[in-house]
């Protein structure tokens, strides 16, 4: 755990140190955006195929957020979407494994 721990201290005074450079805070806000942006773009694009579509897209908006408030304003409103969608889908299977015990 310590580690995990100096590794949060060092990104965080990265992270500080980058703030302090104008020019520095600008190309690092730009590359999390473009990082972030293509991973949501895949996660997307991902989607209609079986797998971590949406999964990655969340990722991306997570990478985001990092940065932007509106992207993580946006992946809150996701994650309780797919909470939700996954609930609706538990419950229709219950009622389907259900009806198959009834028969």
């Amino acid at each position: 755990m310590a580690a995990k721990d100096t590794g949060r201290r060092a990104a965080k005074s990265a992270r500080e140190a980058i703030r302090k450079n104008p020019k520095a805070n600008r190309v690092y806000r730009a590359s999390v955006g473009v990082v972030g942006s293509a991973t949501t773009a895949l996660g997307i694009v991902l989607m209609p195929l079986p797998g971590p579509g949406a999964v990655i897209a969340i990722g991306g908006l997570g990478i985001l957020a990092t940065e932007f408030e509106g992207a993580g304003k946006v992946r809150d409103a996701s994650i309780k979407g797919v909470k939700a969608a996954a609930k609706t889908a538990a419950s229709l299977h219950d009622k389907r494994r259900a009806k198959r015990k009834e028969r």
